[in-house]
């Protein structure tokens, strides 16, 4: 069944995951949910006027939500399918100053404003391609403290991984009772790295279905797609990124199918994808790494 029971304005949002924060909706594992979200810059960006010099930084990345899944504790999954993502008609993608890797030839803040229509993006009348939406933040509150909806780490968080689309399930660790789960950050379209620090950004509805494995969990979000599994890893370094988001992804082939180490080093190397999801640098950003591990006759099975 994938006609929601619940739904949750983009009013209804938090800036930061914290570990003591309250849900404003409870339900059971299964729900089907309907979620609205704000673009990243909560509506502050409808012109190419309004650059990120004129915002108010404190008002950007909400993430709709929280939500409390009945029976999750920590050392749990919380399993979030995106069943579907509509994006909105018009969307942000900007240029910021000191931000990304072709920053020193540009001229800065610029923002470029992006019509959406029937499923096509419009950048201006010469080019245009179609929607590949995703979230960006899918997060649930961390062991302990507060950690910005900016941020990435091993609760979720502002992963902007483009797998993380229609489709997909985001296996999340659990580390506090519920889990208590916020979305955010929508993207009509992103690139691998983000690369000037923003995709298409906009606002719209998701489709969301909530469930739960009990007593298994990774040390970081997995992404599950129907050909691939999506690990990932944040660090202060891309060497540490790319690690962990590598350890992640050998540690499932030795626990879930039997892998030796070495044979998963080898695997990996072979048929294994190892990719940045985001690397605007510089900028005070997460670095986020990931490896797609393909789905093979041995590796088939659900995350459970």
């Amino acid at each position: 069944m994938t006609t929601p029971t619940v739904k949750i304005s983009k009013d209804q949002h938090i800036w930061a995951y914290s570990a003591d924060m309250e849900a404003v909706v409870t339900v059971d594992p299964g729900t089907v949910i309907e979620i609205e979200t704000w673009d990243c810059f909560t509506g502050q960006v409808q012109t190419e006027a309004d650059t990120i010099a004129s915002l108010d930084i404190a008002r950007v990345n909400s993430a709709t939500g929280p939500i409390f899944v009945r029976g999750a504790e920590p050392g749990d999954s919380l399993s979030v399918t995106l069943i579907d993502i509509k994006p909105g008609p018009q969307g942000a993608g900007m240029v910021i100053p000191e931000w990304g890797q072709l920053i020193d030839q540009v001229q800065s803040p610029v923002t470029r404003i992006f019509k959406v229509e029937d499923g096509i993006i419009h950048m201006n009348e010469k080019v245009s391609w179609p929607v590949r939406p995703m979230f960006g933040v899918i997060g649930v509150a961390p062991a302990e403290g507060s950690i910005g909806t900016f941020a990435a780490d091993r609760h979720g968080g502002n992963m902007d991984d483009r797998f993380n689309g229609i489709g997909a399930t985001v296996h999340l660790p659990v580390f506090q009772p519920g889990g208590k789960l916020a979305i955010g950050d929508m993207h009509a379209s992103m690139g691998d790295g983000e690369i000037s620090g923003t995709g298409v950004e906009i606002g719209g509805t998701g489709i969301i279905k909530v469930d739960l494995i009990k007593g298994k969990a990774a040390g970081w979000p997995v992404t599950e797609t129907a050909d691939s599994w999506i690990t990932h890893g944040t660090a202060a370094t891309i060497d540490e990124a790319l690690k962990n988001a590598c350890e992640e992804a050998a540690k499932l082939l030795v626990n879930e199918w039997g892998f030796t180490i070495e044979d998963a080093f080898i695997f990996l190397s072979v048929a294994g994808d190892l990719g940045i999801a985001q690397y605007c640098h510089p900028s005070p950003g997460s670095i986020i790494a990931k490896m797609q591990v393909p789905k093979t006759s041995a590796t088939p099975r659900p995350f459970k």
